[in-house]
């Protein structure tokens, strides 16, 4: 696939919260991570408004744990409280994703340089990333590397089909859809044999309208060209 990268990620802990244990403080993980988690990974690695970045698919290599452990978060009118949140351990996954142009952004026009992006993208993952890469939550630290997708032992080699049940495949902002509207899209994903295989944003036919929102604006005043940044980096 044209602008495609595959990596590794990987981490002690990961946290990819089912939101309907978000009200009572009490976090509970997915069994596995989301499109939005992926995605945002990806653009950890590398990002710039005039790309969209899609995840294709991911393997999970390792077995799916979960371990519970007692949080004392940081409460908004000040002091902590006590929750108990439910991780993933011992989590590796591995990815394969490409970038396009983004179609809602005209006026990056100019920085519309396939090869020059990709070449960054590559560099950027050999580099672990341009941001600090995390699996779903900021305490949950992780690193990524190159590798062959499908390559090496996983635990769900020949598993068969496992049905994941309703959970969230990511979120709609106004300049990946051209409406100003923030929404969330919910999917009913299978893993086969450990891989599972995401429908596009635009596939998803359950959608519902969390909050009206404009479109954050760029253009060459305020972005970078891909010529430019290339130049810098050689």
């Amino acid at each position: 696939m044209r602008n495609a990268i595959e990596f590794e990620v990987y981490g002690n802990y990961a946290l990819f919260t089912d939101p309907l244990t978000k009200m009572g403080g009490e976090k509970l993980s997915y069994q596995i991570p989301t499109y939005q988690a992926l995605k945002g990974i990806v653009e950890s690695i590398y990002w710039k408004p005039t790309l969209l970045m899609v995840v294709d698919e991911v393997r999970v290599m390792n077995a799916i744990r979960m371990e519970s452990k007692g949080i004392r978060p940081i409460e908004y009118g000040g002091g902590n409280t006590l929750a108990n949140y439910t991780y993933l351990k011992d989590v590796r996954y591995q990815v394969r994703a490409h970038f396009m142009f983004n179609p809602y952004r005209p006026e990056m026009a100019f920085d519309r340089n396939e090869n020059k992006h990709h070449n960054i993208l590559k560099r950027s993952l050999n580099a672990g990333g341009r941001r600090d890469i995390f699996l779903g939550t900021r305490e949950c630290q992780a690193y990524v590397e190159p590798c062959v997708f499908g390559g090496g032992k996983g635990f769900y080699d020949n598993y068969g089909d496992i049905h994941m049940g309703t959970i969230i495949h990511g979120i709609n902002y106004p300049d990946e859809t051209g409406r100003n509207e923030m929404e969330v899209r919910i999917w009913n994903p299978v893993m086969k044999d450990g891989v599972i295989k995401f429908i596009r944003p635009d596939q998803c036919t359950q959608i519902r309208k969390i909050t009206d929102m404009e479109m954050k604006q760029f253009n060459n005043t305020n972005v970078e060209s891909a010529d430019n940044l290339l130049k810098q980096l050689e």
